[in-house]
Formats: structure tokens, sequence, C-alpha cells
């Protein structure tokens, strides 16, 4: 992401039915061709710069999901659980306009799209995800591959109770690290990601809820949900047309998940970046906005 962005985003709230409100930003206004999700430890300004890119060709919203700055945070850790958030994105596409051609996520964003692409395809034209894994290929290769448990077992930490404050510590010292000393992290990103976590970590709350009410994460000890966890085919298969952008340098979110993908995405076509890492977005910021406008003029 450059320090100065051409088109600064507009912003708004959205309110949905049933309570909850995101603050979204955009780069136009009137019914989106795009909705584009972010993940952790993000917020929606990781698309400020294929925002700009995309300005005047495609009209494209992101909003800061459940439990990030500006939009709900309810306390309860149920309200994160896979239901409550799907449902959020599920009412922001009524609002804004469904079908809605273009559904883009990355990373805990493309968690939610894929099990709403695969519950409700009425309201997207297409997918396109961005280095984030298919459930049921996580769940995989969470259980039957020793490397991506290594690769994962973060998340373990991310769960524990004081995990805000240990990452709040020493100028977020256990965050950074999670970008891997990218070139793109000048002092302004930062400042982003400062503001997005708040002070002491208080920001954190929410997006860290995420990992606390999923079943996804390496296991422990015997009785850890992953080993009796049960996704169907029938209820994980997307058939809407899904396009799949991978980043192959990705540490912590191995190829062995792009393994035998198609049986849950019959109608997909996959794209490998092998100079790219899990963050795509902001490395490769004009091939995401480039390939965003083709997807939406062919939806």
């Amino acid at each position: 992401m450059s320090d100065t962005l051409h088109r600064p985003p507009r912003t708004f709230d959205l309110a949905l039915p049933h309570g909850i409100t995101l603050a979204c930003r955009s780069n136009g206004a009137g019914r989106p061709d795009a909705l584009l999700l972010h993940g952790f430890p993000e917020a929606a300004f990781a698309w400020d710069e294929v925002l700009s890119l995309l300005a005047g060709r495609v009209h494209a919203v992101a909003p800061n999901l459940r439990g990030y700055p500006g939009s709900s945070a309810p306390a309860a850790l149920q309200a994160y659980r896979a239901k409550s958030l799907v449902a959020d994105v599920a009412a922001a596409i009524e609002a804004l306009g469904a079908p809605l051609p273009l559904l883009v996520a990355h990373d805990w964003g493309g968690a939610l799209a894929w099990n709403l692409a695969a519950a409700r395809p009425d309201l997207i034209r297409h997918l396109l995800i961005i280095n984030s894994p298919h459930p049921a290929a996580f769940l995989r290769e969470l259980r039957d591959n020793p490397a991506q448990q290594a690769a994962s077992a973060y998340m373990n930490f991310l769960c524990r109770p004081d995990a805000e404050r240990r990452l709040a510590e020493r100028d977020y010292a256990r965050l950074w690290p999670f970008f891997g000393g990218a070139a793109w992290l000048t002092p302004a990103v930062r400042a982003h990601y400062r503001a997005a976590w708040g002070q002491d970590g208080a920001g954190l709350r929410g997006p860290l809820n995420y990992y606390r009410a999923s079943p996804l994460r390496p296991a422990t000890a015997p009785g850890d949900a992953l080993h009796t966890l049960s996704l169907p085919d029938a209820a994980v298969t997307v058939r809407v047309p899904t396009t799949v952008l991978w980043g192959e340098g990705d540490k912590a979110l191995l190829p062995g998940l792009l393994q035998g993908l198609s049986r849950w995405v019959p109608a997909l076509r996959l794209q490998r970046l092998p100079a790219a890492t899990h963050w795509v977005v902001h490395e490769e910021p004009a091939r995401v906005a480039a390939l965003i406008a083709e997807l939406v003029a062919a939806a």
C-alpha cells in the first residue's frame, strides 16, 4: 500500500436488519459491483489501494467485519461463531443489492465467503478468494498434515484469554512478525494498523474472538472439537464460479490446502503466485484490482 492514495475512500455505516452495523469504505456510491472482505489482523483499510485503483471502473465496498473498528462488537463469544458472521455478510449483500456480481475475500474474510457461497449461492455471481482455505480442505490438513499443524500453531496462542494484552506488549512486538518484514509495511501503513488494534490491544478483542469461537485450529488434546468436527460435502460445496488467487510463499497456509479443491469447488479457476506471500492484497494491489475488474466485467 502506498503512503498516499490517489482517491481516499468514502466512509459510511451500513446498518443491518439484525442489529449489527458495519463501518464501510467505498470508492463510489449506489449499488456496488463488489464487496471486499478483509482478514486478521487487518481491517477494511487493507483494501484502500485496490479501491483507489478500481475507482471509475468498479464500484467496490469494503466493510470492517463484526468486532473490528467502528463496527458492532458484541461482548459474547458466541456472537463470533460462523453462523452469525456469515449472516452479517449475507445481510450486507442484501442491503447493498443482490445478487452481487463479485464477492472478494482474504484470510478470515475468505472463511466467511466460502460458507456464504455454499449456503447462499443466490446472493453472488462470482467468488474471488485470496489466500483463504476452503473449510473442508483446512479441516483435512489440520488433522492429517503435520506441516500445516505446525504452521497453524499460532492460532492456539491467539485463543489465550490474555492474547490481547500479550500482543500489545512492546508496541505489538508479537504482531508485526506476522507480516514477515514486508517492504510495504511503511510508517503510514503501520499507523493504520496501530489505530485498528487500539490502545493496549483493545481493538483486538473482537478479531481474536473469531479464533476463540472456531473449532478449526490445531488440536492440543484428545477432546478437542477438531477430532469430531464433520463438514459434509453437501454443506460446503460451492457451485458459484470461483477464482482462487494464492500466494505460494504463505508461511501460515501451505500449498497442501489447494490439493483436491475441485472436490468442493467444481467451477474452479486457480491462479498461483509463486513470489507472493499471504499478504497478496498489499503486495500485488494492481494485480488484484485487474482481476476484480475482469471478473466483474464477466459476471
